[in-house]
């Protein structure tokens, strides 16, 4: 899903430089004035330069000879061929720059020694780009494995954007490779400990973005391989970092909510899918997460018994990629069953590539319960019969039988004549008269508030700020006590003046 991502975000400025052309500034002298953006992260101690730096990446995978560009980036930043961090990086890419001489670039402080890691580790991450545009999923693996070791000898909190990034790409060049996910064999499962270490060091460390990144794909790899009992775990005995950015945010919550479906807690998958979509973008690189969650969300409020609104279905960018699910909620909502199951049929490649198939077949009984809701709804009394001829049901024990679980589970207000074959339904109660509509306006005010606090959290304020304004106060503090004193012996001297002028007197 990540890289989907970074595709539609590569072909969305695309479309957007076609419609209004604008002189671009050269990759080359991108990757070069990101050095002076992680030397400013260093001397500032500020990680949001590391950040700005990383923003990037996506201006860098739009050139279409991207080799030359990081190979012109490498020897900018270590001039002499022998130094080890260049043999390092160049060995993994094609040698299609040699044309670039040595002397066209500006050197970044002359020396091996003096390139602050920052560097080193952004070419890297540029380099795992690279290798995994190219579809060479085994070289960028073997990198990448050398590459997080490197990074996590490193303490050092400027790094902390880099190195989730590159356990980001780790991940994934190991999930390409075969045999994938969810056979026992992937070598997903075999990364897991090097992760778990680097979730540990990153808690220690008091590294909250590669803690972040780390645990959503241990979740991403549990949940590939059907490991929902350790992911459980894995939530259980680790707390999420609240400073975590909103796009580490978004995909724990999608990853929960997932866990959580498969475990039925349908309440609470709910909960976390809705906070998932409200927290994505709606546009932009991120449209395809936005899309996936909002599938996951539909088919989990049809397992708990409700409709999706139909506005949800005409939203533009949510419109084609819903058209399945439109037509299996259509089905859901009118209680069909053989339209429920040519939906399934039509439409299971979809939904097993959407990860929701599995979901999707428990959805049978709801069905039927729905058709049952219906019918108690628009007869006041129907016979067992009826309800077979209706339904599809092969005989009146089944029916007898999901309409006393539907009685039970509270889906409909009825009793059954066992006797006479029929279901009674009771009559209604006002809404208004139970505390539903108090506990709706309270959800809203929940989600409001906590939508408050977090955007409180995010504040951002300069560093050491406090320290200057104790300065201040200390200074006004002092310079009142100047004016106190001064009024004090002005005090004095007109104390003694009126003495003299009564002795006159």
């Amino acid at each position: 899903m990540a890289d989907k991502m970074d595709i539609d975000a590569v072909n969305g400025e695309k479309q957007a430089d076609a419609v209004a052309p604008v002189q671009e500034k050269p990759v080359e002298r991108i990757i070069t004035d990101n050095f002076i953006l992680l030397a400013q992260a260093v001397e500032t101690f500020d990680a949001r330069f590391t950040l700005r730096a990383l923003r990037s990446i996506s201006t860098v995978r739009k050139a279409k000879n991207t080799p030359a560009p990081i190979l012109h980036g490498i020897r900018t930043a270590f001039p002499k061929p022998d130094f080890p961090a260049r043999k390092v990086l160049e060995s993994v890419l094609p040698q299609k720059g040699e044309a670039l001489q040595n002397g066209s670039s500006t050197p970044v402080k002359g020396g091996d020694e003096e390139v602050i890691p920052e560097i080193w580790s952004y070419l890297g991450v540029l380099v795992q780009v690279y290798l995994y545009d190219t579809q060479q999923y085994q070289k960028g693996a073997d990198f990448s494995d050398k590459f997080v070791d490197k990074l996590r000898s490193f303490n050092r909190r400027t790094l902390d954007p880099i190195g989730a990034k590159s356990y980001f790409y780790y991940s994934l060049f190991h999930e390409q490779l075969d045999p994938k996910p969810p056979s026992r064999q992937s070598p997903v499962i075999e990364i897991r400990p090097k992760l778990l270490q680097a979730q540990r060091s990153a808690v220690i460390r008091k590294d909250t973005d590669t803690e972040a990144a780390v645990t959503v794909l241990l979740l991403r790899s549990y949940i590939s391989t059907a490991d929902i009992t350790q992911a459980d775990l894995l939530i259980a005995q680790t707390q999420f970092p609240s400073t975590a950015s909103n796009n580490q945010v978004c995909r724990y919550l999608y990853y929960l909510g997932r866990v959580r479906a498969i475990q039925l807690a349908y309440t609470q998958a709910q909960e976390h899918l809705v906070s998932a979509t409200r927290k994505s973008p709606t546009s932009g690189p991120a449209i395809g997460f936005y899309q996936q969650a909002t599938k996951l969300l539909i088919v989990v409020e049809l397992l708990m018994g409700d409709i999706p609104e139909r506005s949800l279905f005409r939203q533009p960018q949510l419109e084609s990629a819903l058209y399945p699910y439109l037509k299996l909620v259509q089905a859901v909502r009118v209680g069909d069953l053989d339209a429920f199951l040519k939906c399934v049929e039509t439409h299971s490649a979809q939904f097993r590539k959407d990860g929701t198939f599995t979901l999707i077949q428990r959805l049978r009984q709801n069905v039927i319960k729905t058709g049952v809701r219906m019918l108690s709804l628009s007869y006041s009394r129907i016979s067992l019969r009826d309800i077979c001829t209706r339904l599809h049901i092969s005989s009146e024990e089944s029916a007898e039988y999901i309409t006393a679980k539907a009685i039970r589970d509270g889906v409909i207000e009825a009793s059954l004549d066992h006797q006479n074959g029929h279901m009674l339904t009771t009559p209604p109660k006002d809404a208004y008269g139970t505390t539903e509509p108090s506990e709706a306006f309270h959800a809203r005010i929940s989600a409001l508030l906590g939508m408050r606090d977090e955007c409180v959290m995010a504040m951002r304020y300069p560093m050491h700020k406090h320290k200057q304004e104790i300065a201040e106060a200390a200074k006004a503090r002092e310079r009142e006590r100047e004016i106190a004193k001064e009024i004090i012996e002005g005090e004095g001297d007109v104390d003694e003046g009126d003495e003299g002028g009564f002795e006159g007197m």
